[in-house]
């Protein structure tokens, strides 16, 4: 039976009560990054928490329509409990819900053992993995959305939100008429996630707000709970914010990216090297290099949707092939011109969809084999990219995508294997109930003429 250090609850629950927070919404992060929880009252905190509050396991593989995909100790095991417990160094009172708090859980099996299928316990494995070599990776997310507005006459019920092309950069009530965006940094700001930007992105009702970089655990924790605080702002409004990865034809997709750098025990940077040619050091040329070798593999972390690869293509602003270039927006790897203690990657495959922890998993995944295997990037990339006779093809599908996974077994040994079979037999799943359903360009294809 799981034992855990309780030391901190009653202090914990004195402190909110203080505040006048009288519950905490103890949540924590699922295979596809939704946050599941529970709201636990405040006057019996330690009571109700100090055991660890107990979930189904098989809520992990909880598909957006509502099934349960089995894996390994889950459905066919009869549906066992996993226990979550908080850290209570990530309470955050939530500024739009007065008298609550949200608190990130960490996921154990009911012996106290971390559960390995976790995402945030994935990531944490990746960042010990780091700190034996006295390494501390350094992320900053840039995370794209698009806002929705009813629209009941829209087959979809929706349409988006302040229609209007050449947008792109703007900021106040030209592209955003309701100052949704302005009214939505103000309150994540107040948040403690450290929000520092934002900006009207290229399309129609498309979002861009930036986060301030931290190391890895910290930068996903705060992503996280950002993705969940703009749906739950927007439904506030009768809206509904989206990070699915490409939800229009007629517009662009929306990207997850990632700006990486490593610090050194004493907080120096192990990317910068001003003799280098390109100012980037041996490590940062193989962190560079190991990412390329395994993209295929992190692409199903970082693109875990069939929609994500609608996403991709010539001319998209989103990578098609597995390269890297120089402040080079049309590179998959795209090194910002800064240097010094700002130089750092910008790796641009991920899309919105992404679970936070999973996809800055896979990442320092392929940094850390690009490191210990000195891994060299091939030549750089000079131009615009989208040129097949220079550089591999992502995977063009989540399928294949997943069979990259599959096949990368040091991609697999670093996430660790119990994570990677629930996750490959949740996603399947997703690929085998795609195939069977009938959808509306099918329809509108043959019904007519056929």
């Amino acid at each position: 039976m799981a034992h855990f250090d309780t030391s901190g609850l009653q202090p914990a629950q004195e402190r909110l009560v203080a505040e006048g927070i009288d519950v905490v919404r103890l949540g924590y992060a699922d295979l596809i990054g939704v946050d599941r929880g529970r709201d636990v009252l405040v006057n019996h905190f330690p009571r109700t928490v100090g055991g660890g509050v107990a979930f189904c396991r098989s809520v992990f593989g909880t598909t957006p329509r509502g099934g349960v995909v089995d894996f390994e100790g889950g459905l066919s095991a009869g549906l066992p409990d996993v226990v979550a417990f908080p850290d209570l160094s990530t309470l955050r009172p939530l500024p739009w819900e007065p008298g609550v708090a949200h608190c990130i859980a960490d996921v154990f099996n009911p012996d106290g053992t971390p559960a390995l299928e976790s995402p945030r316990q994935v990531l944490r494995q990746l960042c010990e993995q780091f700190a034996t070599e006295s390494i501390t990776p350094v992320v900053g997310p840039e995370l794209e959305f698009y806002l929705l507005a009813e629209n009941p006459a829209s087959p979809s019920g929706w349409q988006r939100y302040g229609e209007g092309t050449g947008n792109v950069y703007t900021s106040g009530r030209k592209g955003d008429p309701e100052n949704v965006l302005l009214e939505s940094l103000r309150q994540l700001g107040d948040y403690g996630i450290d929000v520092v930007a934002a900006n009207h992105e290229f399309s129609s009702g498309q979002f861009e707000i930036n986060l301030w970089h931290g190391n890895a655990l910290d930068a996903a924790d705060r992503a996280h709970r950002f993705k969940d605080a703009v749906k739950e702002l927007a439904r506030r409004r009768g809206h509904l914010a989206t990070f699915m990865p490409k939800p229009f034809n007629d517009e662009g997709g929306s990207g997850y990216h990632l700006h990486l750098s490593l610090q050194d025990s004493d907080g120096a940077s192990l990317f910068d090297e001003p003799s280098a040619p390109d100012g980037l050091s041996p490590v940062a040329h193989h962190v560079i290099g190991g990412i390329l070798a395994h993209a295929p593999a992190i692409a199903a972390v970082a693109n875990p949707t069939i929609n994500s690869y609608k996403r991709f293509g010539p001319d998209t602003l989103a990578p098609w092939l597995i390269d890297w270039g120089l402040d080079n927006r049309s590179a998959m790897v795209r090194i910002p011109p800064e240097r010094g203690s700002a130089a750092r990657l910008e790796l641009r495959l991920g899309d919105a969809s992404a679970n936070s922890y999973l996809a800055i998993a896979g990442m320092l995944a392929g940094a850390l084999l690009g490191i210990r295997d000195k891994t060299e990037p091939p030549e750089v990339l000079v131009g615009y990219g989208y040129d097949t006779s220079r550089a591999a093809k992502l995977p063009q599908s989540l399928s294949e995508a997943l069979d990259a996974l599959e096949a990368d077994d040091e991609i697999v040994d670093l996430l660790g294997r119990p994570f990677v079979n629930a996750f490959l037999a949740y996603k399947r799943d997703e690929i085998e109930r795609f195939r069977t359903w009938i959808t509306d360009w099918e329809f509108q294809e043959y019904t007519y003429h056929i």
